[in-house]
């Protein structure tokens, strides 16, 4: 954990965590896991960008993978009941 990307995406990758393990405790099958596959690749693509000195692209990517778990994944989606 040496540079911001590290610590960004390590962020990202926790919630994206915990947002899965809600979700399937609750029994919430709206979101195939490829979702969460590919939110986590964003998460690792950015942080790699970042570590070897893309910071354009790496920033471009992470602000891409979170808009992706937004309009994707939709975490701050009510409740059913």
């Amino acid at each position: 954990m040496e540079t911001i990307y590290d610590w960004v995406t390590v962020a990202i990758f926790a919630g994206l965590v915990v947002l899965f393990l809600e979700r399937s405790r609750s029994g919430d099958d709206s979101d195939p896991m490829y979702n969460y596959l590919i939110a986590a690749g964003g998460c690792a693509l950015g942080n790699y960008l970042g570590n070897e000195g893309m910071h354009v692209l790496a920033i471009a990517v992470i602000a891409a993978t979170l808009g992706f778990i937004y309009y994707v994944l939709k975490p701050f989606r009510p409740r059913s009941s």
